[in-house]
Order: C-alpha cells, then structure tokens, then sequence
C-alpha cells in the first residue's frame, strides 16, 4: 500500500484521515478526543451531543414546554450544554494532537444558535466546523466570527458551486477542506438530488474530479477535498491517493469507527454489526427530513414499509373510479375510494389493521389501533429538532410554527428513535435495536467479513487508525 502522508488542512500537517460526524450522542468527545490523539482530525457531533451534572451522570432531555416553540427552545440548550461538554473532553483527550471538529446539521432546529452557543462556550477547543444537511449558506461567516475553518459537506460540483458563489468566495482563507459525501454509500441522510437514481450508484471518481474542476476554477487547487461515504481501507483508493487530477485528498471513515472501544453505541449495536450481511443496509425514504437515508434493514424499517404498503388514494367527494365510500375515523366521515382498493382496506381491517390515518398527499394509511396511538403521540411532543418535519408539520420558518401540510404518518419522530437506541441500556436492548432507526454506511455489512474483526475483535480507536494506515 502507498505511505499515506500527512496533508496541510486547517492550516496544520494533519494525518488524512477524518472521523465522520454521527449526531445524536454517538460522535462524542471520547471517540473523537481519540481520533485527534492518533494524530487525524476527530469530530464532535454537536447535534443533541449528552451533557453531564456536576457527578459526571449523563442529563437526560426531558422536556417541559407547554408547546413545541418552548420545546424548541429546551431542545437548543441542551444541544449546546452538550456540545461544549464534548468538545471539552475530546480537546483534554486529543493532548494538543490532530485536530477537533465539530458537526453540525443546517436543517437541524435552530442550528445557528447551537452553533454559536457552542463556539462562545467552547473558545479555542474546536479547529473546524463541519456541516451539510442543505445548503449551510451562511457557515463562512459564522466561522469568519470565531476565527475557525469551515467544512461544507456536498454531494455535487454543482452545490459547492452555488454556495461558493453565494457566500462561501467572501472567507476564502477559512475554508479547510470540502467534505464529499456520496449520495449512495454514505451512512445517515444523503443528499440525493431528484435526478438521481437512488438504485443506481454513480463511480464516486469523476464526481470528485468534477468537484475538484470546479473548485480549481476559484482558485483552490490546493484545499483538500475530504472523500466521506463508502471508504473501508485505503488500498481500494490507491488510485486516489497523490493524483495530480485530484489534488490533496483526505478521507473520512464514518462507519468503522462505530465499532471501537471508545464508541459510545450500546454494545448490543456493536453486536449487531458484527453480524451483518450485504444488503442490510439500504436507502429509504421515509426520514422526516425529506432526505434518503441510509440504515440498517430492521422490524423498525420494515414497519415503515408496510404502513406505507398498506395505503390507499382517497376522494371527499365521488369523482371517477372512486365511487365506494369509506367512513373515517369515529365519526365516520365518508370519503371515497376505488371498489378494489376498498377490497384491500378490509383486508386489512381484518388482520387488525383498523386505524385510517390521513396523510398529506390524499391518501389513507391503515395501521393498528396501538400504532395510530404512538403516531399521534409522537407528533403531539414534537420539540422542533428539525428546522422542518414532515411528520409533525413542523416548520421553525412558519408564521405558525406549521410548514402548512398535514403531519404525515408515514414517518416517525426521528429524534425519539436516535435518542433510544444510542442510550439503549443492557435490559432488551436487542429489542431496541430491532425497533429503532440504526444509521449505518452501505459497506457496514463488511465488519462480518473483514479478518480485522475477526472472532469479535473490538479495537480501539488507535487500532484502527493504524490498521488504516498501514493496511494490516
């Protein structure tokens, strides 16, 4: 394998190897305070990060607010207590090694004010700020503010294009490298745009030399691109590594670090990782984002899929084919579907399935009486943890506080699932990770298979920093 050299990123000699974001507790100080000591650039997840009492016991966020504005605003103050708690603890744990960054997501409620709480609350202990998740317009200047680099997380020459023409060209010297995340391979939300085919995964090479095209074009021939979504070990990426086509490259591992010591994810998921298999891990549609989402294939998911299976167009009034009227809810309110889909609706309501739930588009899912209840229950709590939810009809921009449409059943409370299974204790945690969203890259199913693993080997983070580095 070809020496991996350090690369000059953030204005500092850093080892090119990034540890990926992963929100909600599972990106946390120790891992990345860990990462940065073995002389790469870890990365504090400051979206929902845990904070801890003066005895060192984790805070649990409870909220409080009578509605989902003041949950909000609950929701904000933990993130950042939280954020400052790990950035502090992987700055002690980095000993002044390799860098610290924090990520966050653009579309994640009130992400502005946790990023600048947390930079205010944490002054010098993080070198760079990482975000995608849209299309984070104003991330140069909050970093111009705090005198740090700034890492866009694209999936396109063409989004980088856009933001550097729309802010991004006014604090050039700030930007410390530009994250592609392959829209197929990456784990957790993936920037599919409309005219890609999430079935037919694009070679990552020419996208990256169209990124890097294009960034050339302003000038930034030498600012690392940083390859995220699908990197295993560096020997399949010879080709990449010290290519004049491609200019300085670095690489980030999102997946792999999972499996540590240091990681914080129960061991029930570390487990399960273990025993994987290719094509576990898939793209869905159903995050409240809006966004595919790469996760592993569980009941979790598969309840997902056929609540939405279970669905049927719906008229209130008769108009064509649909002529046979349905009563909804315990009014019975009658709408109108087709002969045959009435057909399946009774179907259904025989296997127990006898809740009609309305969604946005004009259709009825049919779901079991204790689901509608965990469904209309979530979406009651809402705490605005996105800047928009499709499953609540949330909307932090709304006048309000609605985006306008229905809440969408075909979802779920995303911050409810990711909070559950990242603090899954030993008691029936194997049924938390079947019932719970568990985010994962598409090459997760290799842990099975890699002989580094074998026989259940857990390696610290160190180890496999060096695995990576020297191929063994």
């Amino acid at each position: 394998m070809k020496a991996i050299n350090a690369i000059r990123m953030g204005g500092v000699d850093v080892l090119p190897l990034i540890e990926g974001g992963k929100g909600v507790s599972v990106s946390t100080g120790i891992s990345s305070g860990h990462w940065a000591a073995a002389g790469g650039a870890g990365t504090v997840s400051i979206v929902n990060a845990d904070s801890y009492d003066a005895e060192g016991r984790r805070v649990p966020q409870v909220y409080h607010g009578r509605n989902r504005r003041e949950r909000q605003q609950e929701l904000i103050a933990y993130a950042i207590n939280g954020g400052i708690a790990q950035a502090k603890i992987a700055h002690d744990l980095a000993g002044g090694r390799g860098r610290i960054h924090a990520n966050i997501l653009w579309e994640m409620g009130g992400a502005e004010d946790v990023i600048t709480g947390v930079l205010e609350g944490a002054p010098g202990l993080i070198h760079g700020l990482t975000c995608g998740a849209g299309m984070p317009y104003r991330l140069s200047e909050i970093a111009a503010r705090f005198g740090i680099h700034y890492y866009p997380i694209v999936s396109s020459a063409r989004a980088f294009s856009a933001l550097w023409k729309r802010s991004f060209h006014k604090n050039p010297d700030g930007l410390g490298g530009v994250v592609y995340e392959d829209p197929w391979r990456a784990g957790g939300h993936n920037g599919l745009s409309n005219t890609e085919n999430p079935l037919n995964p694009e070679d990552p090479f020419p996208r990256v030399l169209a990124l890097r095209q294009t960034m050339r074009g302003f000038g930034l021939h030498e600012t690392p691109i940083i390859m995220a979504g699908g990197v295993w070990c560096l020997e399949e990426w010879e080709d990449w590594i010290d290519n004049p086509e491609l200019g300085p490259i670095a690489f980030q591992f999102g997946t792999r670090p999972l499996l540590t010591q240091e990681s914080p994810i129960p061991d029930a998921w570390k487990r399960r990782l273990l025993t994987l298999k290719k094509g576990d891990v898939f793209l869905n549609r159903f995050s409240p984002t809006g966004f595919y989402s790469s996760a592993v294939n569980n009941p979790f998911l598969l309840e997902l899929q056929a609540r939405s299976e279970r669905q049927v167009a719906y008229s209130t009034e008769p108009v064509g084919e649909h002529t046979a009227s349905y009563g909804v809810g315990a009014r019975g309110r009658l709408v109108f579907m087709t002969e045959a889909d009435r057909e399946h609706v009774l179907l259904w309501e025989r296997e127990g399935y006898t809740e009609a739930m309305r969604t946005p588009d004009s259709t009825l899912i049919f779901v079991a009486p204790e689901k509608a209840r965990e469904i209309l229950a979530d979406q009651v709590a809402c705490m605005g943890c996105l800047s928009e939810c499709r499953f609540s009809n949330w909307s932090q921009r709304g006048p309000d506080y609605s985006n306008g449409h229905k809440a969408d059943p075909r979802s779920f409370c995303i911050q409810k699932t990711l909070q559950a299974i990242a603090h899954a204790g030993p008691e029936g945690a194997d049924a938390v990770m079947d019932n719970n969203l568990m985010f994962g890259g598409t090459n997760a199913w290799r842990f099975g298979t890699d002989p580094f693993y074998a026989n259940g080997f857990v390696p610290t983070v160190g180890q496999l920093v060096d695995c990576i580095l020297t191929g063994r």
